[in-house]
């Protein structure tokens, strides 16, 4: 039976540290003087290299944890936290900041036609919160159902930021940056709020009854 409320946390934990709005400036910035062609392929590159990773992870994070001697309990506290340390990062405007910087450094050193895998599939798309999110996503994993949901949930995701990069000229001009910060400091409150709630599933699954 799949439990519906937790795989709507889940959901709504790996939009917003995909960020979706956040990546439309970044997504401008990072193919700057391509043609509308140029542009679309880089989103849909990057896409499929980000869903590609994102279902690894969901599919194989939990058996690499175990293998490393890393607990679930230790994973969803670790998890929790740096979504948390990422939600404040959203917050008080300093992910984006960062996310920039390495944009910039990127342009400068590598060939337009790797953009799509690095920086633009990862760090910026798939980075360490929506890695740790997706690992965590997929522990919960239990039966056919729950990796068919965990799928489509990764599928939509990605979809949606998909969107968002095809989109990125017309939203930059609808939101504007006013809009974008108002965007980003709300969900980077809801991600705080699911990243304690990750540490304190963590905390109450480590410590016996």
């Amino acid at each position: 039976m799949i439990d519906f409320s937790a795989w709507i946390n889940g959901f709504t934990t790996l939009m917003v540290t995909t960020d979706p709005p956040g990546m439309v400036p970044i997504f401008l910035a990072l193919t700057a003087g391509m043609t509308r062609d140029e542009r679309r392929s880089v989103a849909i590159r990057g896409t499929i290299i980000t869903f590609c990773l994102l279902i690894a992870f969901g599919l194989f994070g939990d058996d690499i944890l175990g293998a490393l001697g890393i607990s679930m309990s230790a994973f969803r506290i670790a998890g929790g936290l740096l979504l948390f340390w990422i939600g404040c990062e959203m917050i008080f405007e300093k992910r984006q900041e960062r996310k920039e910087k390495t944009t910039e450094t990127a342009v400068t050193k590598d060939h337009i036609a790797n953009l799509a895998a690095f920086p633009l599939a990862m760090p910026l798309i798939a980075g360490p919160g929506a890695i740790s999110a997706t690992i965590l996503l997929g522990s919960r994993t239990n039966g056919v159902l729950d990796v068919l949901a965990l799928i489509l949930m990764i599928l939509i995701t990605c979809l949606v930021v998909l969107s968002a990069m095809l989109l990125a000229g017309y939203i930059d001009r609808l939101l504007g940056e006013t809009g974008r910060n108002i965007l980003t400091r709300i969900l980077g409150m809801m991600l705080t709020a699911l990243a304690v709630q990750f540490v304190i599933d963590g905390v109450r699954s480590a410590i016996p009854a």
